[in-house]
């Protein structure tokens, strides 16, 4: 591949830096949980509609799902930004545990969202300067995609065929480190268990009496004897989800939550049948009754070696973030601080491109997009290495200017790969050829 001329994103990063990084501290700073993200939804499509993007609301449903579009004609090439924030996650953007009580971003989807937006609209730039305003040279959409963090928002509105006629999605996600995600991640069932028995005294008249909660806890005895008889990349996590109220009156209601997972739709959904089994059996051990609700399902990411090779390459041109002598110090104390594993090793550069896509250990409603379109997602680093997800380092980090340093990279190298595929029709004609192939 050669260099694709591409001042124009540069210059217009450098221009819209500083509003991309109080977008993310606003969302940062409000977060709200999947399906109520009203204010951080407002504030990315304000941000596109400032920028000459038109935004279409309610979306499949959702209150806070949006469009922004601009351009006309194909291809069309859509980036899926994200924006809801995990419950009890609320943290100061300090390098020591300091919660606030609120919603926080552990995945930093304050950062995700905005580089998105902001890819898009440099990418408006650039096509505006180099194709001199020519109709037809293709269009750009944002889709504001909520509930994320639930593996709801972007199943239901590819169900309503939200995606179909895009050419290529193209996303990312904050991590420890930097490479173009060549993942599988994984097919998930997320399903809710509603236990229903008899109250009763529980000292005066326990025989009167059929414990939701016994079943409950009798499914978990099961669900966890099944896991010695489950493939190795499976993965089975659940909790409770009703409060019992006191000890002396047998519970006539419990629920559980559970996301039952692996790396192919056809084994989740046989691990997922087992666990129903031992629902239905805890049941009838208690003499109660069971309802099973299956609460979102996913596939498995269907990955595009065409498109990975192109967004590498657009990596391998962006320069990587430099990082001040602060940035390292907050590094090392959150590392003490949270007993992350990296050996004072805090960044590295560009992982290479693997040969083989790699299984992956968590999931997300990406992977639906991937089986309708062409898609292709990113990684950079926004925490230090061995910061986990989902976890009081990473939202402290995704508050601060590490998080910002890694957006803006993310956002770079998703506008200059976008813009390779724009002037390369071979290369999106093969990745679309391949999508129908797999």
């Amino acid at each position: 591949m050669v260099q694709i001329s591409a001042s124009v994103l540069k210059g217009w990063f450098d221009q819209n830096f500083d509003f991309m990084r109080e977008t993310a501290h606003k969302i940062f700073r409000h977060p709200e949980l999947s399906g109520k993200e009203v204010y951080s939804s407002r504030c990315l499509a304000e941000f596109l509609e400032s920028r000459g993007f038109s935004v279409q609301w309610n979306i499949a449903g959702f209150e806070t799902a949006f469009i922004a579009e601009w351009g006309y004609g194909e291809p069309v090439i859509g980036f899926l930004a994200e924006y809801d924030a995990l419950p009890g996650l609320g943290q100061e953007a300090v390098s020591q545990y300091c919660p606030t009580g609120l919603p926080g971003h552990g995945c930093g989807h304050n950062l995700l969202g905005t580089a998105c937006a902001g890819a898009a609209c440099a990418l408006k730039a650039q096509i505006e300067a180099e194709m001199k305003g020519r109709k037809g040279a293709g269009t750009i959409r944002v889709y504001g995609c909520p509930a994320e963090e639930i593996v709801i928002g972007k199943i239901r509105m590819n169900e309503q065929g939200v995606f179909d006629d895009l050419s290529v999605a193209v996303t990312w996600h904050p991590f420890d480190r930097n490479r173009v995600s060549y993942d599988i991640w994984q097919a998930q069932d997320i399903k809710n268990y509603k236990f229903f028995g008899t109250s009763a005294h529980a000292a005066k008249h326990p025989e009167a009496g059929r414990s939701a909660l016994d079943a409950a806890e009798l499914m978990n005895v099961g669900v966890n004897y099944l896991r010695e008889h489950v493939a190795d990349d499976v993965r089975i996590h659940y909790a409770y989800t009703s409060d019992c109220g006191p000890a002396n009156i047998v519970p006539a209601y419990a629920s559980t939550n559970y996301f039952i997972r692996s790396g192919k739709r056809a084994k989740t959904e046989d691990v997922s049948r087992r666990v129903d089994d031992c629902a239905r059996g805890a049941a009838l051990m208690t003499g109660t009754r069971v309802e099973i609700e299956l609460a979102a399902s996913n596939k498995e990411m269907k990955v595009n070696r065409t498109l990975a090779e192109i967004f590498y390459h657009a990596m391998e041109q962006t320069a990587l973030p430099i990082y001040t002598e602060k940035e390292l110090e907050f590094a090392r104390n959150v590392s003490r601080q949270a007993g992350l594993e990296n050996n004072g090793l805090y960044f590295t550069g560009l992982e290479p491109l693997e040969d083989q896509p790699v299984p992956l250990a968590i999931g997300t409603d990406v992977s639906d997009v991937s089986h309708t379109v062409p898609t292709v997602m990113l990684s950079a680093a926004a925490m230090c290495k061995g910061t986990p997800l989902h976890h009081w380092s990473a939202t402290a980090q995704a508050g601060m200017s590490i998080g910002e340093k890694g957006m803006l990279y993310a956002a770079e190298c998703m506008a200059l790969g976008s813009w390779m595929l724009l002037n390369d029709p071979d290369g999106l004609k093969r990745a679309i050829e391949e999508h129908g192939l797999l």
